[in-house]
């Protein structure tokens, strides 16, 4: 009788409305427990992947927040404190890729904190597959995206729709993307978005001309998600991780 085909597993939650730091706090504590497995006896023996946890896809919305990543510049903020005040917004100096950005609420923000020994050890390709997560889950809607030649994100047109940002440590990542879906586009406006002056961003809704259901989003992207990385999603409830 044939053995049972490996299969990656990847635990998934959705943490709601939640603080960026909080969040980040979260994605740093599941990072180092995978790096901490990767270094066992235990989990070398079982580098296949079959039956293995190699990682955590993590779901959110944060409030009002611009964040820097470590490659990017302070000047492209253009708010000083009391602009961040009257625009109920933080600014927060974080530990990614990339720029600066905005997270707010109407925003599907997703954390994959991956095992890319299971995955693959190319963080190049890594990103056109989150990428093209993003790209297919789009189409369902009608909306024309794909990528723009040096520039990381999906794009529909010169707008971005779709940001990307993340870190890796011994293989395994974090942070991830930002997804526009019913976003107050008005507060890109306080920033050079991704530090690029020349293009716009964009939003489902303004595209659509209409509310987008955030749920129906949140499956379409887990579904391609699974598909893509060629995994399957185990929900997890909060306590387990």
């Amino acid at each position: 009788m044939p053995s049972k085909p490996a299969y990656k597993q990847i635990h998934f939650a959705d943490l709601g409305p939640t603080g960026y730091e909080p969040a980040w706090e979260h994605q740093l504590k599941l990072q180092q427990e995978l790096i901490s497995r990767k270094i066992s006896a235990s989990v070398k023996s079982d580098s296949d992947g079959s039956g293995y946890n190699n990682g955590y896809l993590l779901f959110t919305e944060h409030p009002h927040v611009y964040t820097l990543g470590k490659n990017g510049s302070e000047r492209h903020l253009l708010l000083n404190e009391d602009g961040l005040r009257r625009n109920q917004a933080t600014f927060i100096q974080t530990d990614r890729g990339g720029d600066i950005t905005y997270h707010g609420p109407g925003q599907l923000v997703g954390y994959p904190i991956l095992d890319l020994d299971t995955f693959g050890t190319d963080i190049g390709n890594y990103l056109k597959n989150l990428e093209e997560v993003i790209i297919l889950t789009l189409a369902d809607y009608g909306i024309e995206a794909g990528r723009s030649e040096g520039f990381t994100g999906v794009w529909t047109g010169d707008a971005k729709i779709c940001a990307l940002g993340v870190k890796c440590s011994r293989w395994v990542t974090m942070h991830g993307f930002a997804l526009n879906v019913n976003t107050d586009l008005h507060y890109f406006s306080h920033i050079v978005p991704c530090g690029i002056a020349d293009r716009k961003v964009s939003s489902m809704k303004q595209l659509l001309g209409k509310e987008v259901e955030p749920l129906e989003v949140k499956q379409k992207v887990m579904h391609y998600f699974a598909s893509v990385f060629e995994c399957e999603l185990v929900s997890t409830p909060l306590t387990a991780m």
